[in-house]
C-alpha cells in the first residue's frame, strides 16, 4: 500500500455538449444527496443552460459548499450544472468501482472544504482537489474493498427503505384520521402559520461545523438528512425550551426535538409553537407533509410561513402522537442499526484509504 495523489488515479473530465441535448439526463446539484454515494434523482427532458458532460462511471462532485458532502457515480451518461466536478477513473491506475468511495468520504471532504474559495458560496476547483493525498492499496486488494463497500452501501439503502415505509405507514395514519388539512373544505378550525407558530431562531446557539465532537453529552441538530449532526460537552448555550421543530431552510429537512439540543450554523429555522390546543408531534407531521417546491440551494422558509394550517381538537392530535410514538419504536432500533453500519463503513475507508 502508498500513498497517492488523486491526481494521478483519476482527472477532470472536460467535454462538454455541443449539440442537441434530447435524451440526456439532467442533474443539477439539487440532485446530490449528502453523504449518499449513488444518484436517486435527475431531470429527464427539462430546459437548462447546462453543457458539462458525464459518462456512466463518472463521479459528480459537488464543489459548491463542500461541506454538504454531496458527491454520487453516474448510473448513466447525462449533463450536469457547472457547479458540479466530473472526475473520471484512469482505470490502469484504480478500480473504477472504488474511486466513489474515494471521493465519498470525510477526510476529502475535509480536505476540500480548507481549500475552497468564496465567503458566500464557497467552491473548491479540481486543481485543488487533485492534490488530495490518500493510501491505495493494490489492484486485489481494491476488487475486495470495492465489493465489500458496494454490499455495504446496498444494506444501508435497505435500512433506509425500511424507514420510509415505517414513515410512510405513519403519514397514511395521519391522512386517514385528519383527512386532506390543505384544503379549504376541511371541517377543521384553519389558522394561518404566524398564528401557530413563532421562530425562535434567535434564540438557539449555533455551533460551527468544525467544533462539532462525534461524541457528547448535548446533540447538534442541522439541517443534514441525519438526524444529529455532532456532540458538544459544554452546556453554555443550551436551547432547553423543547420540544421544537427544526426545519432546514435550504434542504427543507424537518426534525422534531424532545430533548435539549444545540443549533448546527447553517440554514436552520427554529420553531416553536404558540398555541396550547396544538401537539408538536401532529404539526411535525402537518409540516411535513406540506409540497414545498424545490429551489435548488434557495431558502424555503418563505414557502412554510405562507401556510394555512388545519387545526383538529386537541384529543385527536394527542391519539394521533401516540400511534408516531408507537412507531418510532421501531424506527430507533433500524437507525440503530443503520448507524452502526454506517460507522463501521466510515471505518473501513478510513483504515484502509485514509
Amino acid at each position: 500500500m502508498s500513498k497517492v495523489l488523486l491526481g494521478v488515479v483519476a482527472k477532470e473530465r472536460k467535454e462538454t455538449c455541443k449539440g442537441s441535448k434530447n435524451g440526456y439526463p439532467i442533474v443539477g446539484l439539487e440532485h446530490l444527496t449528502p453523504e449518499e454515494v449513488t444518484l436517486s434523482a435527475w431531470y429527464d427532458d427539462k430546459e437548462n443552460s447546462f453543457t458539462k458532460l458525464f459518462r456512466k462511471g463518472d463521479v459528480l462532485f459537488g464543489r459548491r459548499r463542500a461541506y454538504l458532502k454531496k458527491a454520487a457515480v453516474a448510473p448513466f451518461d447525462g449533463i450536469c450544472s457547472g457547479d458540479i466536478t466530473v472526475i473520471e477513473a484512469i482505470p490502469e491506475k484504480i478500480l473504477p468501482e472504488l474511486l466513489p468511495f474515494i471521493i465519498q468520504n470525510d477526510a476529502l471532504f475535509d480536505f476540500a472544504i480548507g481549500k475552497s474559495a468564496g465567503s458566500l458560496s464557497p467552491r473548491v476547483k479540481w486543481e485543488h482537489l487533485k492534490n488530495y493525498e490518500f493510501e491505495l492499496p493494490d489492484m486485489d486488494k481494491q476488487r475486495e474493498m470495492a465489493k465489500m463497500l458496494w454490499a455495504m452501501d446496498a444494506t444501508k439503502k435497505s435500512y433506509q427503505k425500511l424507514l420510509l415505509k415505517t414513515d410512510e405507514l405513519v403519514k397514511a395514519q395521519f391522512i386517514e384520521m385528519f383527512g386532506d388539512v390543505f384544503s379549504d373544505s376541511t371541517i377543521w378550525e384553519r389558522a394561518p402559520f404566524d398564528e401557530v407558530i413563532t421562530d425562535d431562531t434567535k434564540n438557539g446557539c449555533k455551533i460551527a461545523k468544525d467544533d462539532y465532537l462525534e461524541e457528547g453529552q448535548y446533540p447538534i441538530i442541522d439541517q443534514g438528512q441525519g438526524y444529529i449532526a455532532g456532540y458538544k460537552n459544554e452546556p453554555e448555550g443550551l436551547y432547553e425550551r423543547v420540544p421544537a421543530i427544526i426545519f432546514g431552510d435550504h434542504t427543507r429537512i424537518l426534525k422534531y426535538v424532545d430533548v435539549p439540543f444545540f443549533l448546527g450554523a447553517d440554514g436552520v429555522k427554529l420553531l416553536k409553537c404558540s398555541r396550547k390546543d396544538v401537539n408538536y408531534i401532529y404539526l411535525h407531521y402537518h409540516l411535513m407533509l406540506t409540497d414545498i417546491p424545490n429551489t435548488g440551494y434557495n431558502r424555503h422558509f418563505k414557502w412554510l410561513k405562507m401556510l394555512v394550517l388545519s387545526i383538529p381538537p386537541l384529543k385527536l392530535q394527542e391519539q394521533f402522537a401516540s400511534f408516531v410514538l408507537q412507531s418510532d419504536k421501531s424506527k430507533f432500533e433500524l437507525e440503530q442499526a443503520l448507524a452502526e453500519l454506517t460507522a463501521t463503513y466510515k471505518k473501513v475507508i478510513s483504515e484502509n484509504l485514509g
